[in-house]
């Protein structure tokens, strides 16, 4: 049986009828076109489909919309302003932090939490909260590097 939702996702609010069982992936890619969100595993184990739900990371394919229902939802879509990177964004580029890029948007994500959360991370403080997203292909040490240098960034604002 479908049921009303309403979401705010990237600061636009969202009516929707869908069935509450979905999980909140599917309702971003499918329904809303955003596919920036990758579904990488759907069992919460490689951290691609990383979104923040009121401003705190979780894994989107493990979500239920219903749980989601009157909340705030940013994906990676809006992190840039039009041509402008996020500082994140920036120095993922920067620092070689992307190979595929599959697993980027939930790197992105999960380090955009750390980053509201604490602004001036350790390398541990990094490591800890990157360790639910997999990467394939970096090794890890460009991306955890990349966020240390993007908090530098963030303070010198």
């Amino acid at each position: 049986m479908k049921r009303k939702i309403a979401l705010d996702v990237n600061g636009k609010p969202h009516k929707l009828l869908v069935d509450p069982c979905r999980s909140l992936l599917q309702v971003l890619r499918e329904d809303l076109g955003l596919t920036g969100t990758k579904n990488g595993c759907n069992q919460a184990e490689c951290g691609a489909c990383t979104v923040l739900l009121d401003g705190k990371a979780v894994y989107s394919c493990i979500t239920l919309v219903a749980d989601a229902d009157g909340r705030r939802v940013t994906t990676i879509e809006d992190l840039s302003q039009g041509s402008e990177l996020d500082p994140i964004q920036e120095a993922f580029i920067d620092h070689g932090a992307i190979q595929c890029g599959f697993c980027t948007p939930g790197m992105v994500m999960s380090a955009k939490a750390l980053l509201q959360d604490n602004p001036s991370p350790t390398e541990a403080d990094v490591k800890r909260a990157l360790a639910g997203n997999l990467c394939r292909c970096t090794g890890y040490t460009k991306i955890v590097e990349a966020v240390i240098s993007a908090s530098a960034h963030k303070e010198g604002e």
